[in-house]
């Protein structure tokens, strides 16, 4: 019988403590975003990011076990923004506004840096994320349910799915944009807002005339 394996862990070996080390590992997480952005994933590697970050590839691996490691901080270093972003959305100037907001902060994230979005999307699927991806599509669904939630938006359509589905719209439009290298922000918000609010304004009609 073979012996089981451990899979590799993609967890930092330690967290930086000191100015220093957040530094260092500032460092390793940019150059890998620069690689990554640049050259692509031929270019990837451990050596790679050390030499870029000005670091021996020990001092690298002090922090980071491995290239994936590094893949999964980096995405999650970029991921930070977004839901602080979505967290400070305010349903409280109306839930429409609401979903509007969250629109601009998708279409900003994706656009800000679109070659870096397309490729972490890629890493997304192929590494073992899922908790921490998991924890960032519930941050994201709780907030387009309390947009729906929203008096102003007590015409919409209810049923239990219609979250789920204005993200995946949101989502899909925003990746397929990056995926085309598209980076005109304004206009790509008054699409996917032109699919949302449509979404809705004709689901609300279907289940009125039933």
């Amino acid at each position: 019988m073979a012996p089981r394996t451990t899979p590799p862990t993609l967890d930092p070996r330690k967290k930086p403590r000191q100015s220093r080390s957040a530094a260092t590992v500032a460092a390793v997480l940019e150059a890998a975003a620069r690689i990554l952005e640049t050259e692509g994933f031929e270019a990837y590697t451990t050596n790679a990011v050390a030499r870029r970050a000005g670091i021996s590839i020990g001092s690298l691996y002090q922090y980071f076990p491995s290239k994936d490691a590094i893949t999964k901080a980096l995405m999650l270093r970029e991921t930070a923004q977004l839901l602080e972003d979505v967290a400070a959305i305010n349903v409280k100037a109306g839930g429409r506004a609401g979903l509007q907001r969250l629109i601009k902060v998708a279409v900003a994230y994706q656009l800000q840096r679109p070659a870096l979005a397309r490729l972490l999307d890629v890493e997304e699927r192929r590494l073992p994320v899922g908790e921490e991806v998991q924890r960032i599509g519930e941050q994201l669904a709780l907030t387009v349910q309390r947009c729906l939630d929203a008096p102003d938006m007590a015409g919409t359509f209810r049923a239990p799915f219609v979250a789920s589905d204005l993200l995946a719209i949101v989502k899909g439009l925003v990746d397929s944009a990056g995926d085309r290298g598209e980076h005109d922000d304004v206009l790509l918000a008054a699409r996917v807002s032109r699919a949302v609010f449509g979404y809705l304004e004709h689901g609300s009609t279907s289940a009125k005339s039933r």
